[in-house]
């Protein structure tokens, strides 16, 4: 007579922690994944320095890191940054090619940032805040406050929401960069540069094979900045051998 009673209670509670155990896991993994993103950033030297240097994110020592190497920024540019946001790779363009005019001995060039967020301010660039670059109508307002002037540097730390699915991703960004491809083909001057960033996949060389009927160097970089476990990588095609209609 017992049992009975002990055996539907064994059974609500089994009903009962079905429904609580998958929230409770979806707890713990999302905790364990903030403790890992906080452990990593608190021993990443490169947060720090940006810090001490006033650079919005990390990611502003992959363009310095790129820069120093390749030389593709110069006073008097004319950049256009792809997914500027928070403005990091601004921040270093505008010191490279003198947007901000500090320099008064150099020529003083252009920096146009564009992103779907919210970019805060930064003194010698021309922000396109809450603006979708992937919007023809966007690149079509960047084109009309160029007025006519070509782009000497394209550069996009572009990335699409992560899903999670490896191939999807993969597809995403692949997306991206023909796009960013195709816009600065149209924009830029002979002898231009591009730097856009992908993961490592098999689409890469594909892409590589692609830059280069439009580019006379291409090169796949790696900056030491760029974390290790990462398969992020970047293409950088250099000399743009111009259209016809340039």
């Amino acid at each position: 007579m017992l049992v009975k009673p002990s055996i539907r209670q064994f059974s609500s509670c089994l009903q009962i922690m079905r429904r609580i155990a998958p929230d409770e896991l979806k707890s713990k993994t999302k905790s364990t994944s903030s403790q890992h993103w906080l452990s990593r950033q608190l021993s990443d030297p490169y947060v720090e320095k940006a810090k001490l240097m006033n650079y919005r994110c990390r990611s502003a020592f992959k363009l310095i890191e790129i820069d120093d190497k390749f030389k593709i920024l110069h006073p008097g540019h004319t950049v256009v940054d792809c997914g500027a946001s928070p403005g990091s790779w601004t921040q270093v363009a505008v010191k490279r090619v003198n947007s901000d005019g500090m320099k008064t001995d150099l020529c003083k060039g252009t920096v146009l940032a564009i992103d779907r967020q919210q970019i805060y301010p930064i003194e010698g660039a021309t922000i396109f805040g809450n603006m979708d670059f992937t919007a023809l109508e966007s690149q079509k307002k960047i084109v009309g406050f160029l007025n006519g002037k070509k782009a000497d540097v394209i550069v996009s730390d572009m990335a699409s929401n992560a899903t999670g699915v490896r191939s999807l991703d993969n597809e995403n960004i692949i997306k991206l960069c023909y796009i960013v491809l195709r816009f600065a083909v149209q924009t830029s001057k002979k002898d231009a540069s591009l730097l856009m960033k992908l993961w490592q996949c098999g689409e890469t060389k594909q892409l590589e094979n692609d830059i280069a009927r439009f580019y006379n160097n291409v090169k796949i970089v790696k900056p030491n900045s760029s974390r290790s476990d990462s398969t992020e990588i970047f293409l950088l095609g250099r000399n743009f051998k111009g259209l016809k209609n340039n």
